[in-house]
């Protein structure tokens, strides 16, 4: 199989559609790690159908698609084309059709992959088999990945065998034999399926056996016991209807029995009326009584109340005396301290105001003193900046003119070699020019003899293809020949193999008399109708079972118009009596001929319709009897089995046919095949005859182009030695006019010396500046805060002085309403005395009226 061209568009990193053209011989794809090359050898195994997605590095196979990046969005589909070289026509012939076999898959996001073939709708097993069938595929040896030289190494002989037989291009046959396998392994598992359900339908059908009868016996007793439900309900009502009637009785004496009770009830509520009209009199006089005595229970306990007030109003102005002296104590005390605090307030503000005389006239002092040593470093650094950049500009020109000097040597030295080289290579590519016309003459002659011998062996091939075209077309009509015969003589074998174990398996024992009938097609619904499952008894001569007789003397006959069904029916002599009374009618003549049947005689219908003579009937429309299947399945066996004996002899015909065009087939091909190595050898003569030319001619365009660019580089070489020449006599010139760059050095080092002096000046007479300042600002602020607690203080005495007198005044108060407040107990206690008395004769009165209420 050859490659021609692998296009891929937003498969992986591969986001535009992108074209890999294989060529002729060797195609080599280079680059560095991440670049995509693995993706190529991805994208072949993919388009070949390959479904693993661990084999494309991925989670899952829409991993394929390309899933964005920072500047780009992800694609919804990815798409791989591969063309094949399909020139000489070795294609399988589902593929064969043209010079080129282009296969394309294409994957869309959660919508699954699609194959195409030639621009036609493909499965995924037909796009495999036609890789298999070239000795290739997804998973071909061929396809060398990472790893897997050293894999085949270490192999198992499985593997390696696997290898040998696509070298041996029978990996195909290999593959279809296996799928061939499988589907005689899925029909024989179906058989066994078939057997399985026959087997489950034959238990179901003795299960719904039994479960009629079950449901017979159900409705007889559902009728009996609708019956003892009637008679149990009927009784039920018996005694009801008896209750009631009890009932009633004792209903009426509990009605004589209530009339006499709402009579003595009217007497005694009578005699309550007039007790109750004695009544209020007294509860008037006893509720005053005791109204009497809840206020004067309610006035002394007011009386306590008012007490424990007292007693707490007369401790609360004792404690609010004792506050008041402690109070006026601590209010003396804040008085002292704050005279104290003056005193010392007023001595530092002194201290303050005589420190502070003279601050500012020393503050200038030091300011100015700043502001000097400042100026003497704003010039010493300028001094600095000067010499510093008068130092950098001379190195720089030191450094510019070495630099140039080094330069220009070297572009005269390189200018001169390439001069040398230059006359050297003017030589060679002269020898060269005259080489290449002479190579170039002997190439075309050799061209014109290729194209000859191509054109004949393009002439020999033509007519080879069409004698191989018209030879496929023979052998794949016999193709379809043998397959036909054969699949109709497997689909015979299929059915006789299940037909016959069927029968197998319903024959039992062997011993019944249904195993030895023979009946002419078409009859066996009358015979099944006629005998049914009579004929799964065997022939005995005790027991149960068919006992041979003797003919009747004077067999009774059939009446007019009925065939004896004895001569359609092959059956043993113990079944004559029986067969012999049974007549074959059409279903629109049994009605009419059931009245004359003799006693035994019954009638049947080839569809199965039975009339008896004792006036029983039965329908075709009926499920057909056991026998009537069973007798159904022999014919049908046996017809079978001439069909298939029929089928046999023209496949084998079919066989020998197709394998005599095959071997045709083959010769012709072989044939073609010689004439297509042919027209390729002479092609490739051609083409190697026109490569030599071209390369001949463009090694004499190159021969060429080298003599003149020889010459041209020496005129080049030799004018840049001149200009270097003069280039570095002018540098040399500028360097001896330099000034000295040590010096300029020296002089910026002593003027850095002079800038660290002074600024080490400025920075301490900065620091005295700065801590005068400071001393002035803090005693300022300490004198402000000293006056602020002066004032504070001051208030504050003024404050306690008038709290003082308050504190006198409140307390004269309080003592005078605590002499107010001891009076107030006194006076409690004697009228506690007079509420007591009076509680003691109202106590009386309320028990005197109580006991008359009583």
């Amino acid at each position: 199989m050859r490659l021609t061209r692998l296009r891929l568009n937003g498969f992986k990193s591969f986001v535009d559609p992108t074209d890999l053209i294989i060529h002729d011989g060797l195609t080599g794809v280079v680059g560095p790690n991440g670049c995509g090359k693995s993706n190529l050898l991805e994208a072949l195994r993919w388009v070949m159908g390959e479904n693993r997605p661990t084999a494309m590095r991925g989670g899952g196979m829409e991993d394929v698609i390309f899933n964005g990046a920072a500047s780009r969005g992800a694609r919804a589909f990815a798409e791989v084309a591969l063309v094949i070289d399909n020139a000489d026509r070795t294609a399988p012939s589902g593929f064969n059709e043209a010079d080129q076999i282009e296969v394309i898959r294409r994957i869309t996001r959660d919508a699954g992959s699609a194959y195409k073939v030639n621009a036609k709708e493909a499965r995924a097993r037909d796009v495999q088999m036609l890789f298999a069938d070239a000795s290739t595929g997804s998973h071909s040896p061929a396809l060398v990945r990472q790893g897997q030289i050293s894999e085949l190494i270490s192999a198992k002989p499985k593997a390696r065998r696997r290898i040998l037989e696509e070298a041996a291009g029978i990996s195909g046959l290999y593959q279809r034999r296996h799928e061939a396998e499988l589907r005689l392994s899925a029909a024989e598992q179906n058989l066994l399926r078939v057997d399985d359900v026959l087997e489950a339908l034959a238990q179901q059908l003795s299960v719904l056996v039994r479960q009629a009868k079950q449901a017979a016996r159900y409705r007889e007793i559902g009728e009996d016991l609708r019956r003892a439900e009637g008679m149990l309900r009927w009784l039920r009502w018996r005694e009801a209807d008896a209750a009631r009637l009890e009932a009633e009785a004792a209903l009426r004496g509990r009605l004589a029995e209530a009339g006499r009770a709402e009579a003595m009830a009217r007497a005694a509520g009578e005699a309550r009326a007039e007790s109750e009209g004695r009544l209020p009199p007294l509860r008037e006089a006893e509720a005053g009584a005791g109204a009497i005595l809840q206020r004067l229970i309610l006035q002394r306990e007011a009386l306590s109340v008012e007490e424990a007030r007292a007693r707490g109003t007369i401790e609360a102005l004792r404690g609010r005396i004792a506050q008041l002296a402690l109070d006026a104590e601590r209010e003396a005390g804040l008085t002292r301290d704050a005279g104290e605090v003056l005193e010392r307030l007023a001595w530092e503000v002194t201290q303050l105001t005589r420190a502070h005389e003279g601050h500012d006239e020393a503050l200038a002092e030091a300011v100015e003193a700043a502001r000097e040593a400042a100026g003497v470093l704003a010039s010493a650094e300028a001094a600095l900046a000067e010499a510093t950049e008068d130092a950098a500009r001379l190195a720089a020109r030191h450094q510019s003119v070495q630099r140039l000097v080094a330069d220009t040597r070297a572009v005269l030295d390189r200018a001169g070699a390439e001069a040398l080289r230059a006359r050297a290579a003017v030589e060679a590519a002269g020898a060269a020019v005259a080489a290449a016309e002479e190579a170039y003459a002997g190439a075309e002659e050799a061209a014109e003899v290729a194209a000859a011998l191509a054109e004949a062996t393009e002439d020999a091939l033509a007519r080879a293809e069409a004698a191989r075209a018209e030879g496929q077309a023979r052998e794949g009509e016999a193709r379809a020949e043998r397959s036909q015969a054969e699949g109709e003589a497997q689909a015979l074998r299929a059915e006789v193999a299940g037909l016959a174990r069927l029968v197998a398996r319903e024959a039992g024992s062997g011993s019944a008399l249904l195993d030895r009938v023979q009946v002419t097609p078409g009859y066996e619904a009358a015979l099944g109708a006629a005998l049914a499952d009579d004929l799964r008894a065997s022939e005995v001569e005790t027991g149960s079972g068919w006992r041979l007789l003797a003919d009747y003397p004077a067999p009774q006959p059939l009446p007019p118009g009925a065939l004896p069904l004895a001569g359609v029916v092959g059956a043993p002599g113990v079944l004559m009596r029986r067969l012999s009374q049974i007549g074959v009618v059409e279903p629109a003549q049994g009605p009419l001929l059931q009245a004359v049947l003799l006693p035994g005689q019954r009638l049947v219908s080839r569809a199965g319709d039975l009339w008896r003579w004792d006036g029983y009937v039965a329908g075709a429309e009926a499920a057909p009897s056991a026998a009537a299947l069973r007798l159904q399945q022999l014919n049908r066996l046996a017809a079978l089995r001439r069909d298939l004996d029929e089928v046999e002899a023209r496949a084998e015909t079919a066989v020998g046919a197709h394998a005599a065009v095959h071997d045709q087939l083959a010769e012709l091909t072989r044939s073609e095949a010689l004439a297509r190595t042919a027209r390729r050898s002479a092609e490739a003569r051609v083409a190697e005859a026109a490569r030599v030319a071209a390369r001949a001619e463009g090694d004499r365009s190159v021969a060429s182009g080298r003599h003149e660019a020889a010459r041209l580089a020496v005129a080049r070489f030799d004018a840049e030695a001149a200009e270097a020449q003069a280039r570095l006599e002018e540098a040399l010139a500028g360097a001896e006019d330099l000034g000295d760059l040590a010096e300029a050095r020296s002089a910026v080092d002593r003027a850095r010396l002079v800038v660290e002096t002074a600024r080490l000046a400025m920075l301490t007479r900065r620091s005295a500046q700065d801590e005068r300042r400071r001393d002035g600002e803090a005693r300022m602020r300490r004198r402000a805060e000293a006056q602020r607690e002066q004032v504070g203080w001051q208030a504050r005495a003024e404050t306690a002085e008038r709290r003082n007198a308050e504190l006198a005044d409140r307390r004269a108060e309080a003592e005078t309403e605590l002499e107010e407040a001891r009076m107030a107990p006194e006076d409690i206690a004697i009228r506690r005395e007079s509420l007591t008395e009076a509680m003691a004769e109202s106590e009386d009165r309320r028990r005197l009226a109580a006991e008359a209420l009583a």
